[in-house]
């Protein structure tokens, strides 16, 4: 999971500091279960939420973690934390939308 904010930071950077073909992966470089995403959520939006899994549908994928090296490699890294991300995400939906 990578913020906007990071990933348009990401793509400035690369407009200035890459001109190779190919792809690059941006990402955090930074595996998480369902469970810790869903916990995160959780402590961001309160109200005493509990978190209920259904232990007889599959596993799912197992790793989602993109190899970010190559961007590492050039110097970028991502700034917002997940935990920070959903806060301030959420925080945003409250103040526009809800």
């Amino acid at each position: 999971f990578l913020h906007v904010d990071d990933l348009a930071q990401a793509c400035l950077f690369l407009m200035d500091h890459y001109n190779e073909l190919g792809t690059v992966n941006i990402g955090t470089g930074v595996d998480l279960t369902i469970r810790e995403l869903a916990q995160t959520i959780v402590a961001a939006v309160g109200g005493g939420l509990e978190l209920q899994f259904d232990a007889t549908k599959p596993d799912g994928t197992l790793r989602k973690l993109l190899d970010v090296s190559q961007l590492a490699d050039l110097g970028w890294r991502a700034s917002i934390d997940l935990r920070s991300g959903v806060a301030s995400t959420y925080a945003w939906y409250l103040e526009k939308v809800a």
